[in-house]
């Protein structure tokens, strides 16, 4: 069974999160995703995510594409993380592209293309108006 890994915060999900993840999942037989820790998130774009990791974690392990969901809490451990679910392939988006190149020796690492026109942190801007 091949298994697909990916990563993501998934806050104010959108068409992208789910177009990205239904590719992901149709590269294999399972798709394993870790959802970035509240405190992660923080760490990595300098704010809190608007929804909160459990509500983030229901919201993609309710998608039909997803078949696992874990809480991933350090970027630092993404290697162990491809371990433990012993992931064939790492599928992230193109915004990321070669910043995971050094797992390729763990798995095969896939970039996609993000959906053109559509980001977390612009539809948090154009709410952020309607205040």
């Amino acid at each position: 069974m091949k298994t697909i890994i990916t990563f993501g915060t998934f806050d104010v999900f959108h068409i992208g999160h789910l177009r990205i993840l239904e590719r992901a999942r149709l590269l294999g037989e399972q798709l394993v995703v870790g959802v970035s820790s509240d405190s992660l998130n923080i760490k990595k774009k300098g704010r809190a995510p608007i929804y909160s990791q459990d509500d983030r974690m229901g919201i993609v392990s309710g998608l039909k594409c997803v078949d696992a969901v874990f809480l991933e809490e350090s970027l630092e451990k993404k290697a162990q993380y491809i371990r433990r679910f012993s992931a064939d392939i790492l599928v992230m988006g193109d915004d990321w592209a070669g910043k995971f190149d050094g797992f390729a020796s763990l798995c095969e690492v896939i970039y996609f293309p993000r959906t053109p026109s559509i980001s977390t942190t612009s539809i948090i801007e154009v709410a952020k108006r309607y205040k």
